[in-house]
């Protein structure tokens, strides 16, 4: 898992800046396309780290269509999330994360957008390895029928892998968003 996790970081990070670009329009309008926000107010997004994919079209999206726009924040080994700001500071991994209190936690989010290293057909998500999102995202897996908050992975296709491994632990998606389709 190690290496498959080196090698689709290595092919994420070669993409080079105006493909981002045109692949970030490219996501937001499947994201458009596919409905995801609709019955959203609360969305959790990313700002892209270590060659994830670019998020900055569809954030502006949201913040134009009147949505709460939040962004993660590492507090020990889960995640919280607070407003999107203009202040940002680097967390111990070095990825930005805004200035902005209250911290809120993950149920009180409708949408979480999140990045991913790979994924399969099944929706199965390879993240970076610290496993920050499953732990966070733990109470998901109890949840019987309509789960709040949709959980959606963002990618770019050459992410994609013919099957990776569930573990236990992992919190599935409902949906994977690249830049082509919608899963």
């Amino acid at each position: 898992m190690k290496e498959l996790r080196k090698e689709l970081r290595e092919i994420r990070r070669s993409i080079d800046q105006p493909s981002r670009k045109k692949k970030g329009k490219q996501l937001l309008y499947q994201c458009k396309k596919n409905a995801i926000f609709r019955n959203a107010k609360h969305v959790a997004i990313f700002i892209p780290n270590d060659g994830e994919i670019e998020t900055i079209d569809t954030i502006n999206f949201l913040v134009h269509q009147g949505y709460f726009v939040y962004l993660p924040i590492l507090v020990g080994e889960k995640l919280k999330f607070a407003k999107m700001g203009n202040l940002f500071k680097k967390n111990r991994f070095g990825i930005e994360e805004p200035i902005f209190k209250p911290l809120i936690g993950a149920h009180k989010m409708d949408i979480i957008l999140m990045p991913l290293v790979g994924f399969d057909k099944h929706k199965n998500r390879l993240g970076m390895g610290g496993g920050f999102y499953d732990k966070t995202l733990s109470f998901h897996r109890k949840s019987k029928g309509f789960r709040v908050p949709k959980l959606y992975g963002l990618a770019f296709d050459a992410q994609e892998v013919n099957r990776l491994q569930s573990k236990p632990w992992d919190v599935p998606v409902d949906g994977i968003v690249t830049p082509t389709r919608f899963i």
